[in-house]
């Protein structure tokens, strides 16, 4: 018995030494598959970062019944499909909120985007879908002034499951605005509306369509980036990794270099119209800075004759966020004031071209 006494601190040390060993171990493979392989997979997975940049893998709640826009809260609202080059693009049309429709058939309602009134054509942001709630909750105030045109890109809702590249959203948003171009009357003015990744999407639609002689009469950008490098770090998924010294070359480069770009300090400078940008000042998934750079650029660089750009903020206080810039009791006031101002100067910008 004293004999084990004489042994027991012996092997509890001995005990307390090959935990620390093996935990120490643990703890070392644990970082190295976290901040060394998983970097490394990611910067030579073209599929992961795909994935990583449109989150259309997230669409919650799943198995939606988009054929029913009624079901998401939407009155007067239509589904229907469009094919871009073969690729299904699910979209819906509301109406105005002024107009209750005596039919439902497509007809009608193809009918009623031909009635003079302004139309918009909303571009949402990565993840979801076209019925994600807070989406459904911007479609009803944009039907106080608008017809409202919403679609899933392709590889998101019920769109065609062909995985997307920026050019390919960029394909779809353009070939959604010549949609519209192609059934409304002349008396109609399209607007531009981009959420989030949406507003870079926007962006580069309208500096492509341009070259085709196609101008939008305003654009209004909720929560934007300067271009998608300087957001790469506020990703979620990259949060983790952003103070790396490899982060550049593991992380930030191997999406630039596979054409993730979305360089919309670039794209803003040939969009020849009117700019509403809206940022909220608590909003963490796009810095609030980020759109202050935005619009910063776009006023210094832009040309008087390309149409004003005009910046709102609103306060930490209120807690907007990403999301919910749509429950700013002065929303309204400052997008009909938008809508005024950017008819009237696109209406001049075009006399002067004529002149």
């Amino acid at each position: 018995m004293a004999n084990m006494d004489f042994y027991f601190p012996f092997i509890k040390e001995m005990w307390i030494y090959v935990i620390t060993i093996l935990t120490l171990k643990v703890v070392i493979i644990i970082n190295l598959l976290v901040f060394v392989v998983i970097p490394l997979i990611f910067k030579f997975s073209y599929a992961l970062q795909r994935k990583a940049v449109f989150l259309n893998f997230v669409n919650l709640p799943e198995n939606n019944d988009y054929s029913q826009p009624k079901v998401f809260g939407l009155e007067g609202a239509r589904n229907f499909y469009l094919y871009n080059n073969g690729v299904k693009l699910g979209v819906w049309q509301i109406l105005p909120s002024q107009v209750i429709p005596n039919k439902t058939d497509d007809n009608t309602f193809e009918t009623y985007l031909g009635n003079g009134q302004d139309v918009i054509l909303y571009n949402h942001g990565n993840a979801g879908s076209r019925a994600t709630a807070h989406r459904v909750e911007m479609y009803k105030f944009l039907s106080n002034f608008f017809h409202v045109i919403t679609y899933d890109y392709r590889g998101y809702g019920d769109s065609g499951d062909d995985p997307p590249t920026e050019a390919d959203v960029v394909s779809d948003c353009k070939f959604m605005v010549q949609w519209i171009r192609s059934k409304i009357s002349p008396e109609s003015h399209i607007f531009i509306w981009g959420h989030s990744l949406g507003t870079s999407i926007a962006l580069s639609a309208t500096s492509t369509l341009k070259k085709e002689g196609f101008v939008p009469t305003g654009i209004i950008l909720e929560a934007p980036f300067n271009n998608f490098r300087d957001e790469i770090g506020e990703f979620p998924l990259a949060l983790l990794f952003k103070y790396l010294p490899w982060f550049e070359a593991c992380i930030v480069n191997p999406l630039t270099n596979n054409g993730f770009v979305f360089q919309s300090d670039e794209y803003i400078l040939n969009a020849d119209c009117p700019i509403l940008i809206m940022h909220a000042e608590d909003d963490r998934t796009v810095p609030f800075e980020l759109g202050k750079k935005l619009y910063t650029v776009a006023s210094e660089k832009r040309l008087e004759t390309q149409g004003s750009v005009q910046f709102q903020s609103f306060p930490k206080k209120f807690h907007y966020g990403h999301r919910y810039i749509i429950r700013a009791p002065e929303l309204h006031d400052i997008v009909e004031r938008f809508i005024r101002k950017a008819v009237n100067e696109t209406e001049m910008i075009l006399l002067g071209e004529k002149n």
